[in-house]
């Protein structure tokens, strides 16, 4: 492989590409885990931060991103943030419509202070429907970060991302 001098729009472009293991209709970039790019030559620094420091795709995702990189000649170095905290506040609108689209609900936005459990609770936006007559069935989904809902319009269960 020949190396070549990238630009950051270049990289951001290509990171764009590599989709969420466990949603792949939304991007790495859409989610907002991706906290900054450098570039130097060929050399591109990317640092992440998962949604979770436990997730089991995070090696995964790291091989994804090098490749990424890799496929437009650039020499990767992909570092995992594990002091910062990612927010669901960082999904992008795009990433918020995808979600939706896939039949996920987007999170709510992240209110200012703390977080309680009582605000998981309240009406959601079906993203079948649309309707916001939603209850919570479980506040445990298939991942730590989405919780299973029910729509009594259309009578559908659908994921529903936390707020973090």
């Amino acid at each position: 492989m020949v190396e070549t001098a990238l630009c950051e729009q270049d990289v951001w472009a290509a990171l764009a590409g590599v989709p969420d293991p466990e949603i792949p209709d939304v991007s790495l970039v859409d989610l907002g885990v991706i906290k900054s790019v450098a570039v130097d030559g060929a050399r591109v620094v990317v640092e992440f931060t998962p949604t979770f420091m436990g997730c089991p795709a995070l090696e995964r995702m790291r091989l994804e991103l090098a490749q990424a990189i890799e496929m437009i000649g650039g020499a990767p170095e992909i570092r995992v943030l594990l002091d910062d905290s990612w927010s669901t506040d960082r999904i992008t609108p795009q990433g918020r419509e995808k979600l939706r689209a896939a039949g996920f609900a987007p999170p709510a936005p992240r209110p200012v202070g703390k977080l309680q459990l009582v605000q998981l609770q309240h009406g959601f936006r079906c993203p079948y429907c649309g309707s916001t007559d939603t209850r919570l069935d479980n506040i445990f989904g298939p991942t730590q970060c989405r919780s299973i809902r029910y729509c009594n319009a259309c009578r559908q269960p659908f994921e529903q991302f936390k707020t973090i």
